[in-house]
Formats: structure tokens, C-alpha cells, sequence
């Protein structure tokens, strides 16, 4: 069984506290600013796990922009003791703006091996957005990946994470902190 979030630090290492991770984003939103503010972007939240990187980045953006969200699963339950791990992409809701002609800031909790990020773009770009971009809290550290975000606010170590929209079994999104999990098996 997994241990409740309150006992998280008996079980896993905080790699990024919660006052490193609002530095991070402080960082990333000024980055952003400077290179889509007058292009009046539609920001587009992956769900379920971009949804509180995307919400902290939208309260630093103070120019106009559209928001809207893609709901794209990749990763399916794991049983107790073993981490989930990816599967064939499903994206269950798409865009509902005219991304035609639009520049598309795509944001996401995490960049793993790339492929649901890479897919999403690819998605978006398909739908006729003149100028797509991604942006991630945390990029990880995968070997071989060809896959870059063209923002990331924290770099991390291949490891399975959990906290500010990343999860272990649909647990511990709402951390306000980065915890890398101990091996489960």
C-alpha cells in the first residue's frame, strides 16, 4: 500500500521544496513573457498533470492570451509496488479553440521520453497553429530522448516523480514540493 502524503518524507527524497519550485516558475513565466507576449497565445493545459504548473504560469503571464486544455493519457495504473509506466497515447478531449493561425504555448507537468509532448505538438501543428511551443516544469534527465521542451523550469534525474501535477496512481498531484519515490519494488 502507499503511504499517505503526509508521511511522503519518511519514503521519498525532496528533490525541489516548494519555495525552489515558485523561484522556477518565476524564472520560466519571465522567459515566456519576453518571447509570446505580443504574439496573444492560446495556452493549452495537458491534463491531468499540467494543470497546477499551468495555473501557477498563467498568474505570472500578464498579457493577453487564451486558455484551453488537452486531455491525453499515456500512462495507465501500476499495480502496489511497481511504478506506472507508459503506454499507447489517448487523447480523450482536444483543443476546442481555432488553433489555425495561432501561436500555441503547449504546457505540461513533465518531460519524460518525450513521445506525449512530441504527439501533442504534432497534433496541435496539424491543426494549423502558425507557431507551437512547450513548456514543462520538469525536464528529466532521459538517455536518448530527441524530444526538447523549448521551456523548462526545473531539471531533474531519471527518476519516478511526484508532486505539482505529477502522480503515482492519480496520488500526490496537489504537493506543494518535488519528491523523487524510493524504488518500489
Amino acid at each position: 500500500m502507499t503511504p499517505a502524503p503526509r508521511d511522503i518524507d519518511a519514503w521519498a527524497e525532496c528533490l525541489f521544496d516548494a519555495e525552489a519550485v515558485r523561484f522556477a516558475i518565476d524564472r520560466i513565466a519571465v522567459r515566456i513573457a519576453l518571447d509570446l507576449a505580443e504574439a496573444r497565445p492560446v495556452v493549452v493545459c495537458v491534463m491531468n498533470g499540467g494543470l497546477p504548473f499551468t495555473a501557477a504560469l498563467l498568474a505570472r503571464l500578464a498579457f493577453p492570451l487564451e486558455v484551453d486544455y488537452v486531455h491525453a493519457k499515456r500512462y495507465r495504473e501500476a499495480a502496489p509496488g511497481e511504478h506506472p509506466r507508459g503506454a499507447e497515447l489517448c487523447v480523450r478531449v482536444a483543443p476546442a479553440h481555432a488553433l489555425e493561425g495561432r501561436s500555441v504555448l503547449l504546457v505540461d507537468d513533465v518531460l519524460d521520453e518525450g513521445a506525449t509532448l512530441e504527439a501533442l505538438k504534432a497534433l496541435v501543428e496539424e491543426r494549423g497553429a502558425s507557431a507551437v511551443r512547450t513548456a514543462v516544469l520538469v525536464d528529466k534527465a532521459v538517455a536518448g530522448r530527441a524530444f526538447a521542451a523549448d521551456y523548462a523550469a526545473l531539471s531533474a534525474p531519471d527518476r519516478y516523480l511526484v508532486g505539482w501535477g505529477m502522480d503515482y496512481n492519480g496520488w500526490y498531484r496537489n504537493l506543494q514540493a518535488i519528491y523523487a519515490l524510493e524504488d518500489l519494488a
